[in-house]
């Protein structure tokens, strides 16, 4: 018993000792605290402002090329002497929109581009055992080297994400392949029998070594799947390797049953190892010859909003918790989808969308202003074409693990007069597929021609019935778009919406003018609903996508704001829009709305109500006496030639008054 006793202490101690020796040795820092700031045009940096990341010295409503164009953000970074013999690297997740880096006055490197992240070393730059002086020069200049060249939103300058130190082992998995983790999970097959497919894993690797590569594989059970250890000696030329790996009987990912996979890369010397773990899914993305956009051949309600980057107070430098607040609202809304304008938001919202099964698309930052017609979008040289290659392919990287992510955008509204931008276009197409051959191509297109037939899908901006026509003129462009022999074969969906304000109050409802400061909400709720009332009983659409669905900055509208979104700009205050598409998107939540309720004094005596519900046709009381309410589409009930003198309250109730909403309101003369 004394002797087991004795080894069983020598054997728990050699386990201490080999568990130490190769325990995962990456240690991230946020350093997001106790940076300097101050412009570039200072003449000194005496004056400096003392701030905390994510920052933006452009928060200020309709900033967007005004002030400086060019700022500094310096701090000092302590370098223990033991971590000496280790790399040390600065990941930046976003800096708007061009970054240079230097460390104790020496460049490092830079980056373009304001959307993705970017990894830096600096192990031979740093001073061991004492302080280092940290300086970005940030630049938010519009160049014709760095897309978006245009764009309708105020694109605020700054470092405006999280910035971390990472201190990692000689032999790491990199953190320089266009910015990502290193490790990606590449599906070949997919069934529901079996996943077929490869991860594939890029090694910064010191000469001469010898090196171990452990995959495991969690499923959503939690249990272990895949447990495989490969040697490695040396490298491909891409400084990867790929294991492959089959999963019987998998659970796959779908908006339905959004299942998760862990999956752990680990590399280890014998004495130092580094360790990156990432989550995944595995799900098909196709589209059917009915127009529907399929996962796992199952075709899925597409109903998708855009989402912009910024809030007020804050511009583009908003943190995780506004982001989970917009989730949130988006969630309370119905969307089943989203999409990310000109460029990625942080990875948390993607995560997001990983959980709980909601789709998403990512532009990429090639798009065009519509409220400056004279921009120019592209031009047609080899650093823009660089450029806008290198952005999609950081874009498609950080992302790749995402199964939420369904498809890449590689264009938005781009103009089509001067330089082709066809050639370009589908190029960009073949990069995407190149790199990602598991995931659709889209483009949002406002213009007829070659262009709508590059990108798997082609969402077609429309807003008939905004500045000409009328709102029902829709119903004559889905009948032409079915009519015509090039559509037939295509898939295409559909984008709309456009601008309103809810301090702006209309008795009549009338077109909107170019350039007008004239946007009563009224008039967005009735485009809206007529849209939404013809594109759902006779369109053919594998997507429906909201614009927007939070008013942005934007220095070139009226108001120096896109006022299109279904929230203002505050990200709480909902128009009626919104609960339009809360009533008829979202079955799990009761919603009865009567629109026009901020809309206390009005003049006409004849007046018409319309409300929103999801919980049966509603009883429409005015003074407590009912009102006539009819269907005109599903959640959609109108009053029509109600007249009303003097005050009135006007309550909506179901039919088992659980639910109501009630508006006070005065019509007619403006004297008690």
């Amino acid at each position: 018993m004394r002797y087991r006793f004795l080894l069983s202490i020598i054997l728990f101690a050699l386990s201490v000792v080999s568990a130490a020796a190769d325990a995962p040795s990456r240690m991230v820092y946020n350093i997001n605290d106790d940076w300097r700031f101050y412009h570039s045009e200072q003449l000194d940096n005496s004056n400096v402002d003392y701030i905390s990341l994510p920052h933006t010295w452009q928060a200020e409503l309709g900033s967007y090329g005004n002030g400086s164009s060019m700022a500094n953000y310096t701090r000092t970074l302590s370098i223990p002497q033991e971590w000496m013999g280790n790399r040390l690297f600065l990941r930046f997740e976003g800096v708007q929109s061009v970054a240079r880096v230097f460390v104790n006055g020496a460049y490092v490197g830079g980056h373009k581009g304001g959307f993705t992240a970017f990894a830096l070393e600096i192990t031979n730059n740093v001073r061991f055992g004492t302080d280092n002086y940290i300086r970005v020069i940030v630049g938010n200049a519009v160049r014709s080297d760095v897309l978006p060249v245009s764009t309708d939103m105020d694109l605020t300058a700054g470092i405006f994400r999280d910035v971390e130190l990472v201190v990692a082992t000689r032999n790491m998995i990199s953190m320089e392949h266009y910015g990502s983790e290193g490790v990606f999970v590449v599906q070949k097959s997919v069934s529901k029998e079996i996943v077929t497919g490869f991860v594939r894993s890029y090694i910064s690797m010191q000469p001469h070594s010898h090196l171990d590569l452990a995959v495991r594989i969690i499923g959503p059970d939690g249990y272990e799947i895949v447990n495989s250890t490969t040697r490695v000696s040396k490298l491909d030329d891409e400084g990867c390797v790929d294991v492959p790996f089959e999963i019987h009987d998998p659970q796959l990912w779908s908006p339905y049953s959004p299942a998760l996979y862990r999956v752990e890369v680990s590399l280890s010397d014998g004495k130092h190892s580094d360790a990156v773990a990432v989550e995944t899914g595995f799900r098909v993305v196709s589209l059917n010859n009915a127009n529907d956009l399929c996962v796992n051949g199952k075709a899925v309600a597409v109903r998708g909003v855009n989402l912009p980057h910024d809030r007020m107070g804050y511009g583009m430098a908003t943190d995780d918790i506004f982001l989970a607040e917009d989730y949130a609202t988006m969630l309370d809304m119905g969307a089943t989808a989203l999409r990310s304008l000109s460029g990625p938001h942080s990875s948390e919202l993607y995560d997001w969308c990983d959980r709980d099964g909601l789709m998403a698309w990512i532009d990429m930052p090639f798009t065009r202003s519509e409220a400056a017609f004279s921009d120019i979008c592209y031009y047609p040289v080899e650093e823009f074409h660089d450029n806008g290659r290198e952005q999609l392919a950081e874009i498609i990287a950080q992302n790749y693990n995402h199964p939420s992510v369904v498809m890449w955008g590689l264009f938005s509204l781009v103009w089509q007069h001067g330089d082709s931008v066809i050639s370009y276009v589908k190029e960009l197409n073949d990069l995407a597929h190149k790199i990602d051959p598991t995931r659709l191509t889209v483009g949002c297109s406002n213009t007829d021609g070659e262009i709508n037939f590059i990108t798997d899908i082609a969402v077609l901006r429309q807003n008939v019935g905004w500045q000409r026509g009328q709102a029902d003129d829709v119903a004559v462009w889905c009948r032409q778009l079915a009519s015509k022999r090039e559509w037939r074969t295509a898939h295409f969906g559909v984008c709309y919406g456009e601008e309103g304000a809810m301090e702006h109050k209309a008795e009549r409802i009338t077109r909107a003018q170019r350039g007008t400061r004239y946007l009563p909400a009224r008039r967005q709720t009735y485009m809206h609903e007529r849209y939404h009332t013809i594109i759902d009983s006779m369109g053919n659409f594998c997507g429906v996508w909201l614009n927007n669905m939070f008013d942005y900055a934007s220095a070139r509208r009226p108001y120096s704001l896109n006022r299109s979104g279904l929230v203002e700009y505050d990200h709480r205050t909902k128009k009626d829009a919104y609960y339009l598409y809360r009533a008829v998107w979202n079955e799990a939540m009761p919603t009865l709305h009567i629109a026009d309720g901020e809309w206390h004094q009005r003049t006409d005596t004849l007046q018409q109500f319309t409300v929103f519900s999801s919980v049966g046709a509603p009883t429409l009381l005015v003074n407590g006496d009912s009102v006539t309410l009819r269907c005109t589409s599903r959640g959609i009930y109108h009053a029509d030639s109600v007249v009303i003198r003097g005050r009135a309250t006007v309550e909506a109730v179901d039919s088992t008054g659980a639910h109501r909403h009630k508006v006070d309101i005065r019509c007619g003369s403006m004297v008690d």
